[in-house]
């Protein structure tokens, strides 16, 4: 498997563009949302967490009630790749337009 290369700046521009919520926060992105339910939440994180499983992909996740604040970076990188812009737009998908 190739290791992934850094995003340029203008790339990490454009691939922000079409993800709604998510920032840029020391070398992460990072994205909180808000469940209507404790389980809507934890339902959030598994299914996260087999998506990010199948990238071999993971993200750190904090949950507090149902509150989810997810950080994404390509550690072994030591920055943020396409794969960090692929697993937002995943959680995206999973936790829809919050």
């Amino acid at each position: 498997m190739r290791r992934p290369t850094p995003l340029t700046r203008q790339e990490l521009h454009t691939g922000l563009a079409g993800l709604s919520g998510w920032a840029v926060d020391e070398n992460c992105l990072v994205r909180c949302d808000r469940a209507d339910t404790f389980a809507t939440a934890i339902g959030w994180v598994v299914a996260v967490a087999r998506a990010a499983d199948a990238m071999d992909h993971h993200p750190d996740i904090d949950i507090r009630y149902r509150e989810v604040t997810w950080r994404l970076s390509t550690h072994s990188v030591g920055a943020l790749t396409e794969l960090d812009l692929a697993l937002a737009r995943r959680i995206s998908d999973i936790v829809g337009g919050q």
